[in-house]
């Protein structure tokens, strides 16, 4: 037992002495070549400092109460989920009020889907478009037996109830839109109702017709499609309307398209459409971007009713600039790594690569340096000691003085003090022991043959 306590004893000792060892070199290291060390570290905080910062682990996204996007936010938050970032949806009360939140430049939300023709076109500041991620059609259902076959003929049938949206959603803003492009003016009869409200209420019988712009996969406009009380009505000008407005898309039914036992519609009818964009604060991180184009491919690039696959996400809507992250994946797809890593991997590498490429351009030259710097800074220091030398020999040569003999010896062995305290790399060894072997030389001169007397004593006389 006490052997084993002897060695590990031993072995500790050998381990600590070798730690203080390697401490004392790179010690040694950091005070000989401290100029480029020091311009090493300025060049990897100004990486640091131009290199993009981590992406948020936590966004925030407005979303209409109800309704399709309600249901495609969830499938966006459970997709970022997956990747380890909390989408959390915040209820609103429709797409006004999504798009003022995300001007707000002191409001979290980051991200909403916005219905096209919502935006202003002269006031995009402090937003930009991911791009446009599905049709919204525009729906126009009343009641059956109703002398209303295309949407153009509504002016004749003013005296109808008509919901046209709540104020300040996607609805009420293309449903006013379009009644003014037709010359018609608001009256008393053309009702502000939630959409659910809506469809409810014509379904009851209680208003007569009912706007809708909401996707074809909705429940309220299933239930109005499946429902055979209610009629949909033909945009007869659709193609005029895609032309004047230009967010409008012109889409087409086939006779029996909805429902081949029923024949619903019954002769081919058009319908138009906005589309749902995906809008943003500008200020979003890069990399989040990216993620929610992954998601729109992997949710809303599949095909649809509506849409062929690859359609979407695309960019549809004119209004809104278009973000460069966005642009950047139309053009050549995700970053290579996402296609092999998680997204937080890939994208930690990303930025690592952005960070350490420009920091090894400016540093490969100065770590070449520095070996070479230390060495010459090391020389130069011997050197200096053998000026010291050689200058000591001078003065002895010129005025020697007996009387100053142990002075003498005292300062050879400060010159020698001085060359024992150095710590030399290989390298160095044979100036090294050159510089002690001249030490030597002028201290044997001094102790033994002291010629610098003689010298000296014949000047004098």
């Amino acid at each position: 037992m006490g052997i084993l306590k002897e060695n590990l004893r031993k072995q500790a000792g050998s381990i600590y002495e070798t730690v203080n060892e390697e401490l004392r070199i790179w010690q040694k290291f950091v005070y000989d070549a401290w100029p480029p060390l020091l311009l090493l570290f300025i060049a990897l905080g100004f990486a640091i400092l131009l290199a993009k910062p981590a992406p948020p682990k936590h966004v925030l996204m407005a979303v209409g109460k109800g309704g399709s996007y309600n249901v495609l936010a969830q499938k966006y938050a459970e997709f970022f989920r997956k990747n380890g970032v909390k989408l959390e949806l915040l209820p609103t009360h429709g797409a006004q009020e999504n798009l003022a939140r995300l001007k707000n430049r002191h409001d979290r939300v980051q991200i909403a889907f916005v219905q096209g023709g919502i935006v202003d076109p002269e006031d995009t500041s402090g937003i930009l478009s991911l791009g446009s991620i599905d049709y919204e059609p525009m729906w126009f259902f009343h009641r059956s037996g109703l002398d209303i076959k295309d949407v153009e003929d509504i002016h004749r049938a003013l005296r109808l109830r008509i919901s046209i949206g709540q104020e300040g959603s996607g609805t009420h803003v293309l449903a006013m839109r379009i009644l003014k492009l037709n010359g018609v003016k608001a009256t008393s009869n053309l009702l502000t109702m939630p959409n659910h409200e809506g469809v409810e209420a014509l379904q009851r019988g209680e208003i007569d017709a009912v706007f809708l712009v909401d996707g074809f996969d909705s429940a309220d406009v299933q239930a109005l499609l499946k429902d055979p009380k209610i009629s949909l009505a033909n945009f007869r000008r659709a193609a005029a309307y895609s032309r004047l407005v230009p967010f409008i898309e012109k889409l087409e039914i086939p006779m029996g398209g909805f429902d081949l036992v029923r024949n619903f519609p019954s002769r081919d009818i058009q319908l138009i459409a906005a589309t749902t964009n995906m809008l943003i604060d500008n200020r979003m991180h890069p990399a989040i971007q990216m993620l929610f184009m992954q998601a729109a491919q992997e949710i809303n690039g599949k095909e649809s009713y509506f849409s062929s696959r690859g359609e979407f996400p695309s960019f549809k809507d004119p209004i809104v600039p278009e973000s460069k992250e966005a642009v950047h994946f139309h053009q050549k797809g995700p970053p290579f790594l996402t296609h092999y890593l998680p997204f937080w991997l890939a994208e930690f590498l990303d930025r690592t690569f952005f960070l350490l490429l420009p920091f090894f351009a400016f540093a490969y030259p100065i770590l070449k340096v520095i070996p070479q710097y230390r060495f010459n800074r090391l020389k130069t220091r011997i050197d200096e000691v053998y000026g010291e030398l050689k200058f000591f020999e001078q003065e002895l040569s010129q005025s020697y003085d007996s009387a100053r003999y142990d002075e003498y010896i005292q300062r050879i062995k400060a010159v020698e003090g001085k060359a024992l305290r150095m710590k030399l790399p290989k390298d160095l060894a044979s100036n090294y022991y050159s510089l002690r072997k001249d030490i030597d030389f002028v201290r044997n001169r001094l102790s033994h043959e002291n010629p610098y007397a003689g010298k000296t004593n014949n000047q004098d006389g």
